[in-house]
């Protein structure tokens, strides 16, 4: 499968042998308990109880594992996965660098709940510089960094902390598996919110993570079976329905990253624009030379929080919402949510509307609501 281009891998990934009469992905299994052997118990059967095992689940964790190159296990949430991930290999006294500029909950977890168990933690930019990596136990670094889209070099990183003797986990969320392949590039461990553009219609929450290591993905497991963090079978369903069309909407959401920074960059009633496919961006060189496709996310700042509301406001084909890589076109304020942004600050993720329509919609709407 490894020669198929990244449509027809979306599109077949998880699927079950074809037989005449099934459908190309089976419905849902809804199921709590499900038949036992009498004398056996589950015996040699993979179903037992549906918190371990729901055959539809395992469908979407073989899915997104063909696509990231690992095995996988899916959560009930992103912040489900990277939570486990924590909890499961950190200790009382176990050091772990986690990004200053990365998803804001995992911070607010760091400091709540791991330093008060006895994790020391190391906050640092997702561009560094890092400090010596001896005596840490896991590095995590979001890449492209959200929201300021910041890229770190993942194979130097991963380079650094294997001579040291941590661990490297990278979150995939804004990049997703077709933007790059992070276990490809010496990672550990990959994690990453699905609620965002893996799924994409912004109908369902979902985590996963996925490793090269039997081990790692042991340990995860038996976090994931006592904690009882996972999916429904029908999101399970929705999101592996949704995968298939995943090349499809990144293409247009790229397109149309492209085409709005370019409306952007013309003009001076906006600042600060970031986006790492931008040739004059800092992230530029290393995503470039990373990723094999840039997200249709970008940030740009419109100097104050009243102007961002009205630009919103005016906009047709822009929501006001706080996730990102859905089919409609978002906009979000990150310093309502604790990010430290300045507060004309804005995430805009681009959906898959007409680029045309977009970029005249976005246009007008700064065009209406210029400074005062």
């Amino acid at each position: 499968m490894n020669e198929w281009g990244d449509g027809t891998r979306c599109v077949r990934a998880g699927l079950p042998e074809p037989a005449p009469g099934d459908p190309f992905l089976p419905g849902p299994v809804f199921a709590a308990p499900y038949h036992l052997d009498p004398f056996e118990g589950q015996g040699t059967s993979p179903n037992g109880y549906g918190r371990p095992d729901n055959p539809t689940r395992r469908l979407l964790e073989a899915a997104v594992g063909e696509l990231e190159g690992g095995d996988c296990r899916v959560f009930s949430t992103g912040q489900a996965a990277i939570t486990g991930l924590l909890l499961t290999l950190l200790r009382p006294g176990d050091t772990v660098v986690l990004p200053t500029d990365g998803y804001f909950p995992v911070r607010a977890f760091a400091t709540n709940v791991l330093e008060a168990i006895g994790v020391r933690v190391l906050f640092v930019p997702t561009v560094g510089p890092y400090p010596s990596f001896e005596g840490v136990r896991l590095v995590l670094v979001e890449t492209p960094a959200n929201p300021g889209l910041d890229v770190v070099d993942v194979a130097a990183l991963a380079e650094r902390a294997h001579a040291d003797g941590a661990l490297l986990a990278v979150d995939n969320t804004t990049a997703t598996p077709l933007g790059q392949r992070p276990l490809d590039l010496g990672a550990d461990l990959v994690v990453a919110s699905g609620t965002k553009a893996l799924t994409g219609h912004s109908d369902l929450l979902l985590g996963y993570l996925a490793s090269r290591s039997a081990e790692l993905i042991d340990a995860v497991t038996t976090w994931r079976t006592t904690t009882g963090a996972v999916p429904g079978a029908f999101d399970a369903w929705l999101a592996h329905r949704s995968l298939a069309t995943l090349d499809l909407r990144l293409a247009r959401q790229s397109a149309n990253a492209a085409a709005v920074v370019d409306l952007l960059a013309g003009r001076s009633d906006v600042t600060g624009l970031r986006w790492p496919g931008r040739t004059d961006d800092p992230a530029y060189p290393v995503a470039s030379a990373q990723m094999r496709r840039i997200p249709g996310v970008l940030s740009f700042d419109l100097g104050d929080a009243d102007r961002v509301g009205r630009f919103v406001e005016a906009a047709r084909l822009v929501a006001a919402a706080t996730s990102f890589g859905g089919l409609h076109t978002t906009a979000d304020r990150r310093a309502q949510w604790g990010d430290d942004t300045a507060p004309g600050f804005v995430r805009l993720s681009c959906g898959a509307e007409d680029t045309a329509d977009l970029v005249a919609d976005i246009a007008a709407a700064l065009d209406a609501t210029g400074p005062v």
